[in-house]
């Protein structure tokens, strides 16, 4: 088994694009979207036009629940922006898709965790602001009762793998179309990628193990941050010109 896994494009469609042309590139047909698709001050209709013709699994992350599960005028800035540049149809799509699914028996999808969708699992925000790997014993924690062995899953941007004790993978492939942000909770803080690369996830299953490459693909990001920027989002503009929020 051989897929790719990508995650929190943020309406970011050039990144999606030259992240789809890399997969083809690399001879894999089989995607899986985890989430977080369209939310955000860029392109939210040619990113979701987009996903809708992929052949592939999707999650609902949180911010595309934002996009359905409450009235407009109490979504925040993102979803209020993104709400106006969709139709019905992509409402009716969005509606569709599933929080957490199992792909082929042996990979389980969630956005952030299996539990929910905005509390974050490899990494750990302490009150100082500083995001840091969270413990193995917290780690397994959350995987308790998930049977696969392999796990995905996205929502803090970063890309990483943790080996849980009894074997599993667990493993989150980086946003396509993010590389920083700032929030509020659990405690005021910055996550940043170090670079504006769109980054996704290349999963093979190799004599019974799961091997992982980690792909950052170099696009037109000053595009995008110059949409950031003209739509007034002046530290999203940083993180996609740069990778850090300046």
């Amino acid at each position: 088994m051989r897929f790719a896994a990508i995650a929190d494009i943020h309406g970011n469609h050039l990144g999606l694009e030259a992240v789809l042309a890399d997969i083809r590139a690399q001879g894999i047909s089989d995607i899986v979207d985890l989430g977080d698709m369209v939310s955000g001050p860029l392109d939210a209709r040619p990113t979701i036009d987009m996903l809708m013709a992929l052949d592939a699994v999707h999650l609902l992350g949180n911010h595309d629940r934002y996009l359905i599960d409450r009235p407009h005028e109490k979504m925040g800035s993102w979803e209020r922006r993104t709400f106006t540049q969709l139709e019905p149809k992509h409402f009716d799509w969005l509606r569709t898709l599933p929080a957490n699914a199992v792909y082929r028996d042996e990979v389980f999808l969630c956005h952030a965790t299996p539990q929910d969708d905005e509390t974050y699992w490899l990494d750990t925000v302490l009150p100082g602001g500083e995001v840091l790997m969270s413990p193995l014993e917290a780690i397994e924690a959350k995987a308790a009762g998930v049977a696969q062995s392999l796990i995905l899953c996205a929502h803090t941007h970063l890309a990483r793998a943790v080996r849980l004790g009894d074997g599993r993978l667990i493993v989150n492939p980086g946003s396509v179309g993010s590389p920083g942000y700032r929030a509020g909770k659990p405690h005021p803080h910055v996550v940043e990628a170090g670079s504006p690369d769109a980054r996704y996830a290349i999963l093979e299953q190799v004599d019974g193990d799961w091997d992982v490459t980690f792909r950052h693909i170099p696009y037109d990001h000053a595009a995008m941050a110059a949409l950031a920027r003209h739509n007034g989002e002046a530290e999203l503009a940083s993180a996609l010109a740069t990778g850090w929020i300046r």
